[in-house]
């Protein structure tokens, strides 16, 4: 079991999706996310296994959630800044997880 001060330690906010690329060189079908994340915290990028859902044009303005402060991963050719938070649906695909409401981008998850 984790405490409440471990859960704060896991920077998790939210950002809009600004630009969704394919992303060939992956194992396993995915996507080159670049998120932003307001101001103070800025642009990161992620790598997102999340094309079985979504497409390219319709994750361009959609709201996710990710931690921030895990390091940064080599993923093939591409660096992932930032882990994009979904869940497995009853096939193995992921759903991006996103709030309901407009909230500012950088907010963070309590």
């Amino acid at each position: 079991m984790i405490n409440y001060i471990d859960f704060e330690n896991v920077d998790i906010r939210v950002g809009e999706i600004t630009k969704a690329e394919d992303f060939p060189e992956a194992r396993k079908s995915a996507y080159k996310l670049t998120i932003d994340f307001g101001s103070v915290i800025g642009i990161k990028k992620s790598s997102a296994q999340i094309t079985k859902h979504y497409t390219k044009e319709e994750l361009v303005g959609r709201c996710v959630i990710a931690v921030m402060n895990f390091p940064s991963k080599q993923i093939g050719p591409f660096i992932s800044e930032v882990l994009t938070l979904g869940l497995a649906d009853e096939n193995g695909d992921i759903v991006l997880i996103s709030p309901t409401r407009k909230v500012p981008h950088g907010g963070k998850v309590f």
